[in-house]
């Protein structure tokens, strides 16, 4: 009988060498599955779940968001650091009106009895339990502020982790299982966002200096410089100096890899090729979402985002072309940009 093996994708090797318990930094995460499918990394995410291995995002190097998306960014972390969140949003906004809803829904239970009462299979006590604690959602969606992502979006994704939380609990302390899940669907939230900003450039741009200063150190030296050195004249940390050390290494893997009529290609090309692909990918799921909004929300996507081939305009020049006014063009956008975020889950 003939036997077939399979080998494992990096991101697989990566995970089998850790344990339930263990950490694994978010650019690694990144590194590992930058030229992965949207499928495989939904498989990633589900076998970080599977092993219960925290995903770390503290060392991820935040890109900035320019436009209205950015001011929107910088203007809730700016509220939150001076705990003003509720009173420094305009009455109509619907991050406002959802924290107002949320203050004015009643939420008394005991947590540990509910969860019990869940893990045999009440239904109620599990609804019970979502409204109980949902302010402890708002509350941990407020940790990842500034982090690339709406507050409104961190919201409803830790909404869904507490959820999942308490579809898997079997026992145990319910607050401490909680708030894992709810942090985990927060850094994933985080961590997709950060991977469609074109986090992956900025590293790579990152490697190549790297490599330049790896370089001229050891020729200054008269040896191999080490991650420490290397780290001191980027001007970078320790750790991100060693993410890209280890970037480094698993590019290296990759050509040795290569088919022989391959293995001559500069690095770079396959980079390109790589960013190139995973844009093609990325545009072509944004033009099928498209098909589920309205016309003008399309439009506006469309417009500040240049999906039909033009430059990607910016709120003012998008609002000239449609009639809008730049308000009104970034509260389109962020509508829109909900509807087809729950439209892909």
């Amino acid at each position: 009988m003939m036997e077939f093996t399979f080998e494992q994708s990096p991101w697989e090797a990566e995970l089998q060498q850790l344990g339930q318990g263990d950490s694994l930094s978010a650019v690694r995460f990144l590194t590992l599955l930058e030229d992965a499918a949207d499928e495989e990394l939904e498989n990633a995410f589900s076998e970080l779940e599977e092993r219960r291995i925290t995903l770390d995002i503290s060392s991820l190097p935040m890109f900035s968001v320019v436009g209205a998306g950015g001011l929107r960014l910088r203007q809730e972390q700016e509220l939150v650091e001076k705990g003003r969140l509720l009173e420094g949003l305009e009455e109509q906004d619907p991050l406002r009106l959802y924290l107002e809803e949320l203050a004015r829904t009643p939420a008394a239970g005991d947590v540990t009895m509910l969860a019990r009462d869940c893990a045999m299979g009440d239904r109620s006590a599990a609804e019970r339990l979502v409204t109980l604690q949902l302010s402890r959602t708002v509350e941990l969606a407020m940790e990842y502020t500034g982090k690339g992502v709406l507050l409104l979006d961190l919201m409803q994704e830790a909404s869904l982790g507490l959820w999942r939380s308490i579809l898997c609990y079997t026992g145990g302390d319910f607050e401490a299982h909680s708030d894992w899940w709810i942090r985990q669907y927060l850094a994933r939230a985080v961590v997709i966002q950060a991977r469609a900003g074109g986090l992956g450039q900025k590293l790579r741009q990152g490697l190549e200096d790297y490599r330049d200063v790896e370089m001229r150190l050891s020729g200054e030296l008269g040896r191999g410089a080490t991650v420490e050195e290397i780290a001191e004249a980027m001007h970078v940390t320790g750790d991100y100096a060693s993410v890209l050390e280890g970037m480094l290494s698993l590019a290296k893997g990759k050509q040795l890899m290569a088919e022989p009529e391959e293995s001559g290609k500069e690095l770079e090309d396959e980079d390109q090729s790589v960013e190139n692909t995973a844009y093609f990918q990325s545009r072509q799921r944004v033009l099928e979402l498209l098909s589920t909004i309205s016309e003008t929300e399309a439009n506006v996507l469309t417009l500040r985002f240049g999906l039909e081939g033009g430059l990607p305009l910016n709120p003012e020049q998008t609002g000239k072309k449609l009639g809008l006014t730049p308000e009104e063009v970034a509260r389109i956008e962020m509508q829109a940009l909900a509807k087809l975020r729950q439209e892909s889950d």
